[in-house]
């Protein structure tokens, strides 16, 4: 029998008026916590129960809660957002891991499973965003963990290149690209969304 698969979903608590700034600022702080619940539960009924792998979710505060109690826990920890996945990459049993963001609501199972199956002859695995960043990062952590975070310039166009950079050497597999929904326009070109913008968007 193969190491155990690890799923683990990155996400901030819920709260009004805390995190996803940028979308606040286009939709307005309700709307943008509407987004943020709606896609979190959504991603973890899609994606959470696959027997193929185990759920994590990596939580930011790190004393939130409460969680959905069929998931572990893990608490991001303090640092800069690869710090952040490097630390919980790290603390996770033995096996191959994917990390994503609970912000990508097109992400579907197949994918999931597509991205395991790269690590088992590939280093790593990126699922490029449309922004320049990237919604997902898997590593198969055998014989070591390989960083790929260093000196990344987040939230910028350049944090998939540069984290690329850094894995000169090592195998690489790419995923299908999806909207990292982070402001106004990238949740804008994802249909099926338009009830979140209100009278004032149309």
């Amino acid at each position: 029998m193969g190491l155990r698969a690890h799923l683990v979903i990155f996400t901030r608590a819920p709260r009004y008026g805390a995190g996803k700034r940028r979308l606040e600022a286009g939709i307005g702080p309700m709307q943008a916590l509407r987004f943020q619940r709606v896609v979190l539960t959504q991603t973890l009924q899609r994606l959470g129960a696959d027997p193929r792998w185990t759920t994590w979710l990596a939580v930011t505060p790190d004393r939130s809660g409460p969680w959905p109690p069929r998931f572990g826990v893990l608490p991001q920890g303090k640092g800069d957002l690869g710090a952040r996945m490097a630390r919980v990459a790290k603390a996770l049993p033995a096996g191959p891991v994917l990390i994503m963001g609970s912000d990508v609501p097109r992400v579907t199972i197949a994918e999931v499973a597509r991205a395991f199956r790269a690590l088992g002859n590939h280093d790593a695995v990126f699922g490029p965003a449309a922004d320049g960043g990237y919604w997902a990062v898997g590593f198969r952590r055998r014989p070591r963990f390989v960083d790929p975070f260093r000196d990344v310039r987040w939230s910028t166009e350049h944090a998939l290149s540069d984290s690329l950079a850094n894995l000169a050497g090592a195998s690489v597999a790419m995923l299908n690209m999806h909207e990292d929904v982070d402001d106004a326009a990238s949740l804008a070109r994802l249909s099926g969304w338009e009830f979140l913008y209100g009278r004032r968007h149309r």
